[in-house]
């Protein structure tokens, strides 16, 4: 448990399904002859402020569109399954409104992210109540976050999970009360945002921190490098 994982497919957008997972994002990808971003457009397909933060940080330029994709597992699906799939669909949602000449450069950024613990998807709090139920069931243990990444362009997609393991410190119950009491895990798999003051729950990550964002940059690139794009 720690490590990333990678699943890809090189199949069409359409219907296409990952290939397995890797153990290990190697140190260096191979490619076909790639294309500068200026020659690319870039759209990221989610409404989060935390991808779009990431992508940001790369010096890209790109635009949103946010596909309405139902988000709920399927009976018996592992959360892996899930996150791929989810990042897939929306991939795919948002490749299939391009149109005009812009569509055939256009390279489409998806994903989605859930927190599991002892095998349990904890997605985003109802309430506060919830929120602090979830916050709770996390102090003092280790969990998984997993991200599903699918970058669709020329008709090809490539889809990549990675798991990230985090361990949150022991928490009083005022401590957990002050925490959901400022509303910042509301919108966030697992009730908490590591990037702001959730970070003061957290004891250590094992794995790509990024990823718990919502987006791991290094397969973001990876995977857009292997369809013959050159991100940074």
């Amino acid at each position: 448990m720690g490590r990333a994982y990678r699943q890809r497919t090189g199949r069409p957008a359409q219907g296409a399904r990952p290939a397995g997972i890797l153990g290990h994002v190697p140190a260096a990808d191979t490619a076909p002859a790639a294309s500068r971003p200026a020659h690319v457009k870039i759209v990221l397909a989610s409404a989060s402020p935390r991808r779009a933060q990431l992508l940001g940080a790369l010096g890209l330029t790109f635009e949103v569109m946010v596909p309405d994709v139902d988000e709920e597992p399927t009976a018996g699906e592992a959360p892996a399954e899930l996150v791929a799939r989810l990042a897939r669909t929306k991939a795919d949602l948002v490749a299939s409104r391009l149109t005009g000449p812009d569509a055939a450069r256009t390279l489409v950024i998806a994903a989605d992210t859930t927190v599991t613990i002892d095998g349990e998807v904890i997605n985003k709090p109802g309430d506060e109540a919830e929120n602090r139920a979830f916050i709770r069931r996390l102090a003092g243990r280790e969990h998984e976050v997993f991200t599903g990444h699918a970058l669709a362009f020329g008709g090809k997609l490539e889809c990549v999970v990675v798991r990230t393991a985090v361990e949150f410190r022991p928490l009083t119950e005022p401590e957990v009360a002050r925490y959901c009491a400022s509303g910042e895990g509301r919108d966030k798999a697992g009730g908490y945002g590591i990037q702001g003051l959730g970070a003061s729950l957290v004891a250590g990550v094992r794995g790509c921190y990024p990823n718990v964002m919502g987006l791991s940059l290094v397969n973001v690139v990876l995977a857009a490098r292997r369809l013959g794009i050159e991100l940074v």
